[in-house]
């Protein structure tokens, strides 16, 4: 039975990388790509002031982490999220979860869970947050 994959996207503000880092990596998330980003929500931007005149700035800066788990509860990824990246303030950003029909490892050509899966012996490092 091939387990499913589900991907996680999370966009938020980029002060709270490493505390989200490390958090992920403490409940056993390994595999982790960060995008700078930029986008509007609600807020819809916010206005700057520069040598006297004001600017609407309508895309604000943030981070985009994305990782994809097969064992790992998806639930206890975004139970950890919130709890990390929650201030309750506007701009606190969204996570979306898709689930995913495929994966695959190019160098092995392993497909599905086995794709993200690291393989004993073969860690290169890990992030230190």
């Amino acid at each position: 039975m091939i387990a499913m994959l589900t991907k996680i996207e999370i966009i938020t503000r980029s002060t709270k990388l490493d505390d989200l880092l490390r958090a992920l990596n403490k409940i056993g998330v390994m595999g982790i790509t960060v995008s700078q980003v930029f986008g509007c929500g609600l807020s819809k931007g916010h206005q700057e002031v520069y040598r006297g005149k004001k600017y609407d700035v309508k895309l604000v800066p943030k981070i985009k982490v994305e990782t994809v788990v097969s064992e790992i509860p998806v639930d206890k990824v975004l139970d950890t999220c919130e709890r990390v990246l929650r201030t309750g303030q506007f701009g606190d950003g969204k996570i979306f979860v898709t689930e995913l029909k495929d994966a695959v490892r190019i160098r092995t050509g392993q497909h599905g869970d086995d794709a993200i899966r690291d393989i004993p012996g073969e860690t290169t490092g890990s992030i230190s947050a």
